[in-house]
């Protein structure tokens, strides 16, 4: 049983592999979002022996590419809600907010909640682009609620923009 914290940002994920009885595989290390970090990451999970699952956090969109190719290249791959890994293992007064403190909090978690754990797939995926169109649609309508001021600018390319449509 091997558990796979993955704490994403921007240019960068940090990466935690843990096993029970507090056994540290990896100690939190970062790995560049670039395909050939990712591939040696793969490649590192995939040799592991016995089951691996990973688990990450769904903040922003950050989490969606390193989702993706984890779970296409057949390994089990968990978003989970960024609040649920917050309220987790809160037993100390003083709580460290760096990328590893994380990851290591989301590898512990995996452990915890091991059979709980729903597998990432394409429903999220669909999901996530149908959340996207509907914000962009919102955004390129609004302004439609400033038709009928004819002081305000937002009205003046209302017809351009039903045309669009």
């Amino acid at each position: 049983m091997n558990a796979v914290g993955i704490d994403v940002s921007k240019g960068k994920s940090t990466v935690t592999i843990r096993r029970p009885g507090d056994i540290v595989i990896m100690p939190p290390r970062d790995i560049p979002h670039t395909q050939s970090a990712i591939n040696s990451l793969i490649e590192q999970i995939r040799a592991l022996d016995g089951e691996t699952k990973v688990c990450m956090e769904h903040t922003g969109r950050y989490y969606e590419p390193v989702a993706t190719w984890l779970s296409d290249a057949g390994i089990f791959v968990s978003a989970v809600n960024p609040i649920l890994i917050k309220d987790f293992g809160d037993d100390s007064l003083r709580t460290p907010k760096t990328d590893k403190a994380d990851s290591k909090k989301i590898a512990r978690y995996t452990l915890d909640r091991w059979a709980k754990l729903k597998q990432y797939g394409s429903m999220d995926k669909t999901r996530n682009q149908l959340k996207t169109m509907n914000r962009q649609f919102g955004f390129f309508m609004a302004p439609d609620r400033h038709e009928e001021q004819p002081h305000c600018p937002a009205g003046s390319d209302l017809p351009r923009r039903k045309q669009l449509l």
